[in-house]
């Protein structure tokens, strides 16, 4: 009977628990999906400035009012979900922060910053260097034997297929930090993996880029930079995370 009782006990506190998880996950979906309608709205209301940043002056058509439509919500939210990544962020660790240790929590909250601004770096390397040399060179190509017209959706498309790539991969850095902190890997299995590394970086390369040797080598160049920085990264993190493991062996 009491056995009985104990397992009901069990049960119920298990229930208790889920209940409690699957409202904090609903407060942090709701909190993230209001801060990003926010942002949607400044955006789309300020889209007489941002568009001409974007499209710095180049000749674009629209096929249709619809166009129009299609093209401002997609630059409002693309925009609005880069500018809401930290506070996603932000939620998602306020959600998986019981299941991590208070070590592993602090970490993870002091590499959120770090990674919008390394978000931020990427798109920005993408959208000033790469995105300006790849769609020149591509026009130069087609204004030799066609005259050119450009439709809004594929100028924006293309843009986003060369900036939005960088700015996850200029995240690798602070990631193989993060992972080398927590435990998950080590900077001698890095340098094992690295060949393998760089054949990812020249295929994430030839697909944002022209067939060209240039326009590779220029974006090539930085993604091995960016594995070669987080190798760096990573073994100055392991080096600390030694030392601090070896000072608390002593205090204990």
């Amino acid at each position: 009977m009491m056995r009985e009782a104990h397992m009901d006990n069990q049960t119920l506190e298990a229930e208790q628990t889920l209940v409690g998880h699957l409202t904090d996950l609903r407060k942090a979906i709701i909190s993230s999906v209001i801060f990003f309608l926010v942002c949607f709205v400044i955006i789309l209301v300020s889209i007489d400035y941002v568009i001409p940043v974007l499209t710095d002056a180049s000749k674009l058509v629209m096929l249709g009012p619809l166009d129009v439509v299609r093209f401002y919500t997609g630059i409002a939210g693309s925009l609005s979900l880069g500018l809401s990544a930290p506070f996603i962020g932000y939620q998602g660790w306020k959600f998986v922060r019981p299941a991590m240790s208070a070590q592993e929590s602090k970490t993870a909250l002091s590499f959120i910053p770090g990674i919008f601004f390394s978000f931020l770096a990427g798109i920005s390397f993408g959208f000033f260097i790469i995105f300006p040399t790849v769609y020149g060179f591509l026009m130069r190509i087609g204004s030799e034997n066609f005259d050119m017209m450009i439709t809004a959706k594929e100028y924006f498309s293309f843009m986003l297929m060369t900036s939005i790539p960088l700015g996850f991969l200029f995240e690798v850095p602070l990631f193989l930090m993060f992972l080398t902190a927590i435990g998950v890997i080590t900077p001698a299995k890095l340098v094992e993996m690295r060949k393998y590394g760089y054949i990812l970086m020249a295929l994430v390369s030839a697909l944002i880029t022209p067939p060209d040797l240039l326009s590779q080598i220029i974006v090539l160049g930085p993604l091995i930079g960016l594995y070669e920085l987080g190798v760096l990264f990573s073994k100055i993190v392991y080096k600390r995370k030694g030392l601090t493991e070896e000072e608390q062996v002593d205090h204990q």
